[in-house]
């Protein structure tokens, strides 16, 4: 599904066959699929509505209008039955029931990175509060909505949870002021505290390996510590040196190459295709010998948000690889072994990193950084993959298909679709 001002327009993903096309009532600033794929939320923030529409029965559509509390939120429960929209100020947010149309209320959710999160079986809700100047985290049943614990964080601005991959413990973290994660039961029980050091900032980003054996925690000292999920204490730190000095660690280096053009094929005026080559540049990748330095750039430290930590982290679907990148170091990905623990592949690109996300089936990961090409890194190499078509695609995100087969591209005003071919075994 994909939006153009007030029209929400479905294809088949296979063939991008145009399937449904409906009309909004304003212009559509966020969209989401229901968990089974049979309803598509159209939320309209300025206007305070979202509009529900229904691909079995094209003619039915719902319309939720927040009124005078307005809109700055909206998302499914993970049955794909309710709706929860959180109001302007986060002063509550909204459960909408698309079967019974009854509607459910909860009291003072926090404005942070992450504040409401469900369990990956869909059973459970947790959602941080903020009530008397203290941090609360509320759990929820999701098939009654009724609350199953309650307990206050010892956080002084909690900054967002996640629950772990199986639902067993939930990782809430404090404002970057403040080194701290702290580690809940289901029953609210606090299991565990890490915290790395004390005065400088804090945690930056937080990602639970698939399996929820390992928590990953990005600091803004440009390192990574990994928690084991049987005693909750660190591991291992991975550092992200500006100079990459291990003979073990493969760089894969980007560098651009001029078009060759035989010039018995030059013709004036040039074809087409013959122009398109001869001022496009095509780039490749390049084993670097070490040591290798890669480009560092220093912060500027009377800014706030700095650039500096491990901004991005990503676990591969099979727990073996995980994927940082350290905003010191724009160009770059690195990608860890987490079987010995040691860095295996750096990715140095010519442009700053944007995106990177993992195939949701084998360890393969795609990169984009603003460019026209998209890059995919797997144990068995790298390689470039230049969007074809006319004008300049910029790809600033992707998304890859639950099957693994294909990805979306995504530019700032059109977007494509990726196919890659299923090697055979």
């Amino acid at each position: 599904a994909s939006c153009v001002q007030h029209r929400l327009v479905v294809r088949d993903a296979s063939s991008l066959q145009l399937l449904q096309l409906y009309t909004c009532l304003d212009q559509i600033q966020y969209l989401e699929w229901s968990s089974d794929s049979l309803f598509i939320l159209c939320a309209l923030y300025k206007r305070g509505i979202v509009q529900v529409w229904s691909l079995e029965q094209p003619a039915w559509h719902c319309r939720i209008d927040e009124g005078s509390a307005g809109l700055v939120a909206s998302c499914w429960s993970p049955d794909g039955r309710h709706i929860l929209n959180t109001t302007e100020f986060h002063l509550r947010i909204t459960v909408w029931s698309l079967c019974t149309k009854s509607v459910s209320y909860i009291k003072y959710p926090k404005a942070c990175q992450q504040g409401v999160v469900f369990t990956k079986d869909g059973r459970y809700m947790a959602v941080a509060e903020r009530r008397d100047c203290k941090d609360f985290i509320s759990i929820f049943v999701c098939n009654n909505w009724q609350l199953l614990r309650h307990f206050d964080t010892e956080t002084q601005d909690l900054s967002g949870i996640e629950w772990a991959p199986n639902g067993c413990v939930l990782a809430a973290w404090d404002t970057c002021l403040e080194y701290k994660v702290l580690l809940y039961s289901l029953d609210g029980r606090l299991l565990s505290s890490f915290c790395a050091y004390e005065w400088p900032l804090g945690v930056k980003s937080i990602a639970w390996s698939p399996s929820s054996q390992f928590l990953a925690i990005g600091s803004f000292d440009e390192k990574v510590r990994i928690l084991n999920h049987v005693t909750w204490k660190k591991i291992t730190e991975l550092d992200h040196p500006a100079t990459i000095a291990s003979k073990k660690t493969i760089v894969y280096k980007e560098v651009e190459k001029s078009p060759t053009v035989d010039t018995e094929r030059l013709s004036f005026p040039p074809t087409r295709e013959l122009a398109s080559s001869l001022f496009s540049t095509k780039s490749k990748y390049d084993i670097s010998q070490v040591p290798v330095s890669l480009q560092y750039v220093k912060p500027v430290a009377d800014r706030a948000n700095p650039k500096v930590g491990v901004g991005m982290l990503a676990f591969s679907a099979d727990n073996c690889f995980l994927a940082t990148k350290n905003d010191n170091i724009p160009n770059a990905v690195w990608i860890w072994d987490i079987r010995k623990l040691k860095l295996s592949v750096v990715l140095e690109q010519l442009c700053t990193i944007q995106c990177f996300q993992w195939d949701p089936c084998q360890p393969r990961l795609a990169v984009c950084t603003g460019t026209s090409r998209v890059y995919l890194w797997s144990p068995a190499g790298c390689m470039v993959v230049q969007v074809p078509g006319e004008g300049d695609f910029q790809i600033v995100s992707l998304s890859w298909h639950s099957s693994g087969d294909s990805m979306v591209l995504l530019s700032k005003d059109n977007f494509c679709v990726c196919y890659l071919e299923r090697e055979e075994v």
